[in-house]
């Protein structure tokens, strides 16, 4: 139903400037104001049926909460029965005086020992070397991008797992294997672990690294790789790895070096300034490195650094 309007006028006074004393006029605007309106009808649920979809909607809530109130307790009592039927984190003495650890503190120690796995790659093997001097490499050939980082660390993998594979098997021999097959406890499977790798460690660290740090350490000297701990051995062993890395890396930058200067004193002596050596020189590095296998030199020499 359409509201009924008033005309009504609104006189509002006008004053004309520049005329002193002049009288004033009145404007008539007018605007509709509503005289009435008429209020909306209220619903009525009483003649008016609730829709069927609201009435499915509260039906639906109502049993899924009574169902849940149902079932909780068998769920809860499920709960209960496994963590029961779990195995307890528990360590027994064995009859030859060792200790055994249940299998869920097994799982935590492995999980424990898979986040300091990366530093382990890192810290206790030839991938250190191994990726600073194909980084080196890179460089002196001003490839840029050339392989790419991805590619880079892939060989530095696969050149590490070569390196590295007697010492491994020494490792799955004398420690893992026989722990699987719990011919050995965990602390001995440990310890002969360790060991193996000191040897490894010992061998390729400098003994004057060795001795600087044993110094800063407070510790005198050892009487075998065995009796070296980890806190002095590790340090160690990284700086002997980036001294050894740097030194393959000069000799390698040498010959690079030289094209480089050879082609910037040609491009200066023709006046050809604006052009960059950079470019000009690029395919004779390429040109040399494979003319003579650098790939298998230089893979040659990392590998032969280890044996």
């Amino acid at each position: 139903m359409k509201a009924r309007w008033c005309l009504k006028k609104r006189i509002l006074p006008r004053h004309r400037p520049g005329r002193p004393g002049s009288p004033r006029k009145k404007t008539v605007l007018p605007f509709f104001p509503p005289c009435g309106r008429r209020a909306a009808p209220t619903p009525s649920w009483g003649s008016d049926p609730m829709p069927f979809p609201l009435i499915h909607a509260v039906l639906s809530v109502a049993a899924f909460i009574v169902f849940s109130m149902i079932s909780q307790p068998a769920d809860a009592q499920s709960m209960m029965d496994g963590i029961a039927g779990m195995p307890a984190l528990n360590v027994t003495d064995s009859g030859d005086g060792g200790s055994t650890y249940s299998l869920s503190l097994q799982v935590l120690a492995l999980m424990t020992a898979l986040t300091v796995l990366p530093s382990v790659l890192l810290g206790m093997t030839s991938f250190t070397r191994v990726i600073i001097v194909l980084s080196i490499l890179r460089q002196a050939m001003g490839t840029q991008q050339t392989p790419p980082n991805q590619v880079l660390i892939a060989i530095s993998l696969f050149l590490t797992f070569f390196i590295m594979a007697p010492t491994f098997e020494e490792l799955n021999q004398k420690a893992l294997t026989p722990y699987l097959d719990q011919q050995m406890p965990a602390e001995a499977a440990i310890m002969e672990g360790s060991s193996v790798m000191k040897r490894f460690l010992v061998d390729h660290t400098r003994k004057t690294d060795l001795v600087m740090f044993s110094e800063m350490a407070g510790s005198g000297d050892y009487a075998g790789p065995e009796y070296v701990p980890m806190s002095v051995l590790l340090p160690a062993f990284i700086t002997s790895e980036l001294k050894t890395a740097f030194q393959i890396g000069f000799m390698l930058f040498l010959p690079f070096l030289v094209i480089d200067l050879a082609v910037a004193s040609i491009l200066m002596s023709l006046g050809m300034m604006m052009l960059s050596p950079m470019l000009i020189a690029l395919p004779f590095k390429l040109l040399l490195f494979v003319l003579v296998d650098g790939w298998a030199m230089t893979v040659g020499s990392l590998v032969a650094t280890y044996n």
